[in-house]
């Protein structure tokens, strides 16, 4: 319209409705060979590293690049992929053997199941279980379970059966808790 018409570029922004820096604006090819190369190769020795530690380390080598860019180069390279393998494959390879089970209260084992109720509320139950009886000892059913209610329930079971010498959990909130920590590894439980 500028060149045909003979209009002023500002008439003729309002008359297309666009914005005057639309008819201003040259491409800038952006040229980031070398800070792609350098993400690249720290990508490929530090294979654990995120986009931040990476970028960390690009400011302290001294680059002067910003952590949108880091982040636009760290995904257009594909070095977002998960390199880890999948967990069933991992797990296995670490597992220590574990030792078989003679006796009552020789080993017990804590897991936590979830439901819904019919009204959609969530319930949690907290189940301890005998491996050589196979033996329930403790359901405990409340909507929330804290590292509290595991440490109450294991006191209620302690007064019935005593203690084993082993107990097996996951690595769930509520078994790696201050309390329970505080309940098995306090001074009576020391022997």
């Amino acid at each position: 319209m500028v060149n045909t018409y003979r209009c002023s570029a500002r008439r003729a922004t309002v008359l297309l409705g666009v914005s005057r820096t639309y008819y201003y604006y040259r491409f800038h090819p952006r040229d980031d060979r070398a800070e792609r190369a350098r993400i690249k190769t720290i990508a490929e020795s530090r294979v654990r590293y995120g986009f931040w530690h990476i970028h960390t380390l690009m400011r302290r080598e001294g680059w002067a690049i910003n952590h949108k860019k880091t982040y636009r180069i760290y995904c257009e390279e594909g070095l977002n992929l998960r390199r880890k393998r999948p967990r069933r494959r991992v797990m296995p390879a670490h597992r220590v053997q574990r030792p078989e089970v003679l006796e009552c209260n020789a080993c017990w084992s804590m897991d936590f199941v979830a439901d819904n109720l019919f009204n959609g509320r969530r319930i949690r139950a907290l189940t301890v279980v005998d491996n050589f009886s196979r033996e329930c000892l403790a359901i405990t059913v409340d909507h929330r379970l804290r590292g509290n209610d595991v440490v109450a329930t294991m006191e209620y079971i302690q007064m019935q059966h005593g203690l084993p010498k082993r107990i097996q959990v996951d690595n769930g909130s509520e078994f790696i808790s201050k309390a329970l920590d505080l309940w098995t590894y306090g001074p009576m439980r020391i022997k």
